[in-house]
């Protein structure tokens, strides 16, 4: 192992059991995916459809199995804030 890595897992290590760590933390703060889709009454197949998200990973998201990226996490804020807007701008 190379020092870097060894380096980066004591980093992760004290960050985890809460000491002082020099390790960089990125959060996302992640949408109520069901919530959007429920607000707008539609289907998991028809919100995944209209917004070209594949059904799958909108699944997974719901779910909890996995969460969106931050790329993903702006796009469902913005579907959640004008839903019409983008909608228009994909059917474009």
């Amino acid at each position: 192992m190379t020092s870097k890595i060894r380096i980066a897992i004591k980093e992760m290590r004290a960050y985890l059991d809460g000491k002082p760590s020099s390790a960089r933390v990125t959060r996302v703060a992640v949408p109520d995916v069901r919530g959007i889709r429920e607000g707008m009454k539609l289907t998991q197949a028809a919100f995944a459809s209209k917004f070209q998200i594949p059904v799958t990973t909108l699944r997974e998201w719901e779910y909890g199995r996995r969460s969106p990226d931050m790329a993903a996490a702006a796009y469902l804020k913005v579907i959640a804030k004008n839903p019409k807007a983008v909608a228009k701008a994909l059917a474009a």
